[in-house]
């Protein structure tokens, strides 16, 4: 398959995934909300915050960093078992400390004790994600296997949902076909690799391991830091304020988000075509971001304007007990524009150009800056403080990535290099 077809079923399948991505929560989200209301909705959403470090503790960066390991190495099949192996047994690891912190949270932690249960099952996203290796698949470029996967994970979820869920005291249904989802595409990702790509398991060696995770630290304590500020917010506001407060927030950062994640199969499509395009051709490279820019920043503006003259319209759908949540939405507007220039900023330019260390920088800087402005706005303005700190933050961790790049002279604004070239 040429490289040109190759990239174009690749998005094809990732946009049909992420479609479904994007179009399920709509149907979703409303039926849930009416039927378990905001205080249920946002314990449940506070747990799956909780949770969502642990998925990010056992990634440990391999989603990026392996990506990049397997599409270089993607014809060496004995490579391939050792890069597969060694990144597997980190990551199951990283689970079992991951279990082991989550019982001395629940044990200890007055805030989850009464709610013990949730936690528990919700932590079966953390286990299907460890088993789901879609990190390998992305190195090979295989983004059909994903939108399959990921499309039962929703499916499952979905049926589940409308057949169970039908009063206030189903709510534990929630996160079970949540867990269920994610378990399932875990162990059918496995069996694929297993016996479709013949990958061996190998036992890895302790240098194996080591050099695995510091590979993947930088990434690791990106992640981390941008946790702070993308899924903190949430837990922070946990604190300070009532599951109901939080079941707002939640709702107005599911329908962000569902928007913003429109971009998400065009990038996972090219960064692992751009890892293999920089060591053939920088200009190319640059070229192909150079387009993206411009098409993330059409896109991406319209719907972030979309978003925010229509709030009122879309919170309308979920009913009258959520009319708080419109200034939520209003608020954080802007950020489908801002994060897909991250994305090209960050995961496609810094990333690919093995700027690592300094893209782990400036998300530290920037949850820093979070949890300055988490300290002083949650406590008095709670689900508001939330949103404008989510928003500052954003702004500025994508500032300075841009001006990272304008420093190194990586010319990722299109108007940029049409000067270079006229100036020539």
């Amino acid at each position: 398959m040429s490289t040109k077809k190759r990239l174009i079923t690749n998005f094809i399948s990732l946009g049909t995934m992420q479609a479904l991505n994007f179009i399920l929560p709509l149907i979703t989200l409303p039926y849930l909300l009416k039927v378990i209301g905001p205080s249920k909705f946002g314990l449940i959403s506070l747990a799956q915050v909780l949770i969502q470090y642990f998925l990010l503790f056992t990634d440990y960066g391999f989603n990026l960093v392996a990506t990049r390991e397997i599409a270089l190495a993607r014809d060496d099949k004995k490579l391939l078992s050792v890069i597969f192996s060694s990144v597997m047994f980190v990551r199951i690891m990283l689970l079992i400390i991951s279990l082991l912190v989550l019982i001395i949270i629940v044990s200890f932690v007055p805030k989850f004790q009464n709610d013990s249960l949730v936690y528990y099952i919700t932590f079966g996203m953390a286990v299907g994600n460890v088993l789901f290796p879609i990190w390998f698949f992305q190195g090979m470029e295989h983004m059909k296997v994903i939108s399959i996967l990921n499309i039962i994970s929703k499916s499952i979820f979905t049926i589940g949902i409308f057949l169970f869920v039908k009063r206030e005291s189903d709510y534990l249904y929630v996160p079970i076909f949540n867990s269920l989802g994610y378990i399932s595409i875990g162990i059918v990702g496995l069996y694929l690799i297993l016996f479709r790509y013949k990958i061996r398991f190998i036992s890895p060696s302790k240098i194996q391991i080591i050099q695995q995770l510091k590979e993947g630290r930088e990434v690791f304590i990106s992640n981390i830091a941008t946790s702070l500020y993308t899924t903190g917010n949430t837990f922070i506001l946990g604190f300070f304020a009532s599951n109901t407060i939080v079941g707002y927030y939640s709702s107005a950062n599911k329908i962000v988000k569902a928007v913003t994640s429109v971009i998400a199969p065009l990038i996972q499509t090219l960064y692992p075509f751009l890892s293999k395009a920089l060591q053939d051709s920088k200009d190319t490279a640059i070229s192909t971001i150079n387009k993206i820019f411009i098409l993330i920043t059409i896109s991406m503006g319209v719907l972030s304007l979309l978003l925010g003259l229509f709030a009122k319209q879309l919170v309308y759908i979920l009913g009258s007990k959520f009319l708080e949540t419109i200034p939520l939405i209003q608020i954080q507007a802007i950020l489908p524009l801002i994060l897909g220039w991250a994305n090209v900023f960050g995961i496609l330019t810094m990333m690919n150009f093995d700027y690592k260390r300094e893209l782990s920088r400036i998300y530290i800087f920037s949850s820093g800056l979070s949890i300055i402005l988490m300290a002083i706005l949650i406590p008095t303005f709670k689900h508001y403080g939330a949103a404008w700190s989510a928003v500052f933050t954003e702004v500025f961790a994508t500032s300075l990535m841009a001006f990272f790049l304008w420093r190194k002279r990586i010319p990722v604004w299109k108007w940029r290099r049409l000067q270079i070239k006229i100036l020539k």
